[in-house]
């Protein structure tokens, strides 16, 4: 059983707890660390782990095994480096970084310490993701042509305040917290992004914002791409790749369609999974095993490149190379 800490104790941070605590065989928390520690102390006594403000402390306790960060990405790039010298474990909630070079950074300090490090891009542990990824991979679709992604999530009118209001955190709109995990999902399945054109239109500034982002894409392969969130609309997952040999289209958690030239579409419904429960559970098998992590590092930072190169493109409203 590996000990585990976890920083940061908001909805996210207990959201990771509650996926492992006294569910899983391989990982569980002893300790967690709140800056606000009179708002979580009835949940850490439920989930049953100590309750401290400092994350050295966490860090420095030989109990402690790995480390789960969820805590602002302006604080990552250093967390990560102190837990990858302190020779543990870490996983880090996205958006990892804001910049290619500071996510470099952070990879490079676990590479140099040989320590596993995993980012929490869940929505890959989809049901409907799983197989979308399958159908890519043993050629079913043909060369992929085009992708269309969209996830809208509500947060402006359930999620207030924190780090989702402030531009520095959160910029780009809906781009930051949403569209990161679109990016995700394109650049695991169609690869390298080269090339972005994005947008967005705010109706309301926060807090509870109202605004749209939009992004043209062009990946290396030679696909395009379209993506979109809205953050105060309904909760709508869509990933849409279009081939040579036909489309697929995963919808929410657990629904596919897949329409093969000269066919008809055939949609399948696959058994629901808790997916941040998947993921969690996969990094506890790479510390134990050595088996690689489902997010490779090098996504990790083509992810955050193409997010860099969307953020000056809002700010310059005009295409910018990947860089």
């Amino acid at each position: 059983m590996i000990n585990a800490a976890i920083i940061g104790l908001g909805r996210w941070g207990k959201n990771i707890v509650e996926a492992v605590q006294g569910k899983s065989k391989r990982l569980r928390f002893i300790r967690g660390v709140s800056k606000e520690p009179e708002l979580v102390r009835e949940f850490a006594a439920a989930k049953g782990f100590e309750l401290s403000t400092e994350f050295e402390e966490a860090v420095s306790d030989p109990r402690v095994q790995a480390i789960f960060l969820a805590t602002p990405h302006s604080l990552h790039v250093p967390q990560i480096c102190a837990v990858a010298q302190a020779g543990k474990p870490v996983w880090c909630e996205k958006p990892l970084a804001l910049r290619r070079a500071d996510a470099e950074r952070a990879i490079a300090a676990c590479a140099k310490a040989d320590v596993p490090f995993a980012l929490g891009n869940n929505k890959r542990c989809f049901p409907s993701m799983r197989e979308l990824k399958h159908i890519v991979t043993d050629g079913t679709l043909g060369d992929i042509l085009h992708v269309e992604g969209n996830f809208s999530n509500e947060h402006s009118t359930r999620v207030k305040g924190g780090w989702r209001d402030d531009p520095r955190e959160s910029p780009g709109g809906g781009l930051t917290g949403a569209g990161l995990h679109v990016l995700d999902a394109f650049v695991n399945l169609a690869g390298p992004i080269v090339k972005v054109d994005a947008r967005v239109y705010s109706q309301k500034l926060p807090p509870d914002p109202r605004d749209a982002a939009a992004a043209l894409v062009q990946f290396g392969c030679g696909a395009t791409g379209v993506l979109g969130t809205v953050r105060a609309a309904p909760m709508f997952w869509r990933i849409h790749l279009f081939g040579t040999k036909g489309s697929a289209e995963a919808r929410d958690e657990t629904s596919l369609t897949l329409s093969l030239i000269g066919g008809n579409p055939e949609t399948k419904t696959y058994p629901a999974v808790d997916s941040l429960g998947v993921l969690l559970e996969a990094f506890a098998e790479t510390i134990e095993t050595g088996k690689p992590f489902p997010v490779l590092t090098s996504e990790m930072v083509d992810v955050v490149s193409a997010f860099e190169a969307m953020i000056r493109s809002i700010e310059e409203t005009r295409p910018v190379a990947v860089t």
